[in-house]
C-alpha cells in the first residue's frame, strides 16, 4: 500500500465517508485555481483526473493544491507522469476484453516507468438508463433492482485482490446509485465502496453515505455549476 491509498483509508476511518472531486481537463472551465482552493478548504480528500491530454492539467493542479492527484483513466492515454497515483481498474461487467484487461496490460509499463502508485479498483457500471460510460465501455449494466448481482461482482473483485470497488451510475445519469444497492454491496465487503454518477443534491449524498458508501465522487456538478453546490454535498456527508 502506498501513501495515497493510506491517506484515503485514514480519512475514511476518521470521517466515515469522504468526498472525491473528478476533473476532466476537456470539460472543466477556466476557474481551476478558485475551485481547488474551495475544495481543499471544504475537506475534499483527493482530486481525480480523467480523460486524456492530462499532463498540463495535472501539473497545474499539483501547483495549486497539496491534495493527492489520482488518475481515473479511460485507457492508456490517461496515464500522466505528474500524478501521485492511479486507480488501476478493470470494468468488471464489460463485454469487451479491452476494458477488462487489454488496456490495463498496455498501460501497466507506463505506470511502472512513471513510478505512479497503483490503487487496484473494481469498476462496475450500474443503473437502469444508458449512459456514455456504459456505451463506450460495452457494459452489461446491473439494474438497481438486482443489488445482489452487484454485490456478487463486488465480492469477486475483493477476492481477486482489488482494494476498492466503484459503483458508477455514469456522468449525467438521471438517478444516482440506488441506496439499497450501496447498502447490500457495502455490507458484503470489507473494502471501501466508492459511489459516483448522478449525485446532484445534499440529500442524495447524505442518503448514500448513510447507506454505507465510503467515498462519494462528484464531477459533472463541479463542471457545470462550480464548487458552490459541492460545499453543500460535503456538509451533508459529514452530517450523515
Amino acid at each position: 500500500m502506498g501513501p495515497v491509498e493510506a491517506s484515503l483509508l485514514s480519512a475514511i476511518k476518521e470521517r466515515g465517508c469522504i468526498h472525491l472531486s473528478l476533473i476532466d481537463p476537456e470539460k472543466f472551465p477556466g476557474r481551476l485555481s478558485k475551485s481547488l482552493e474551495d475544495l481543499e478548504s471544504w475537506g475534499t480528500a483527493a482530486i481525480m483526473v480523467g480523460g486524456s491530454t492530462l499532463d498540463g492539467t495535472v501539473k497545474k493542479i499539483k501547483e495549486l493544491t497539496d491534495l493527492p492527484v489520482i488518475l481515473f483513466p479511460n485507457g492508456p492515454a490517461g496515464v500522466s507522469r505528474f500524478a501521485d497515483a492511479i486507480f488501476f481498474m478493470s470494468l468488471l461487467n464489460s463485454s469487451s476484453p479491452r476494458f477488462l484487461i487489454l488496456a490495463q496490460a498496455k498501460g501497466a509499463p507506463s505506470v511502472k516507468r512513471f513510478k505512479l502508485e497503483p490503487i487496484p479498483l473494481g469498476y462496475l457500471v450500474v443503473g437502469d438508463s444508458k449512459t456514455a460510460v456504459s456505451s463506450v465501455g460495452r457494459a452489461n449494466r446491473i439494474p438497481y433492482s438486482k443489488p445482489e448481482l452487484a454485490a456478487a461482482y463486488a465480492l469477486a473483485a475483493q477476492y481477486l485482490g482489488m482494494r476498492f470497488v466503484y459503483l458508477e451510475a455514469g456522468s449525467g445519469a438521471e438517478h444516482p446509485v440506488d441506496t439499497s444497492m450501496v447498502e447490500k454491496v457495502s455490507s458484503d465487503l470489507t473494502i471501501p465502496v466508492i459511489v459516483g454518477g448522478g449525485i446532484r443534491t445534499p440529500d442524495q449524498a447524505r442518503a448514500l453515505a448513510k447507506a454505507g458508501a465510503s467515498a462519494i465522487v462528484t464531477g459533472t456538478l463541479l463542471e457545470q455549476q462550480g464548487p458552490g453546490p459541492v460545499k453543500s454535498i460535503v456538509s451533508a456527508m459529514r452530517r450523515a
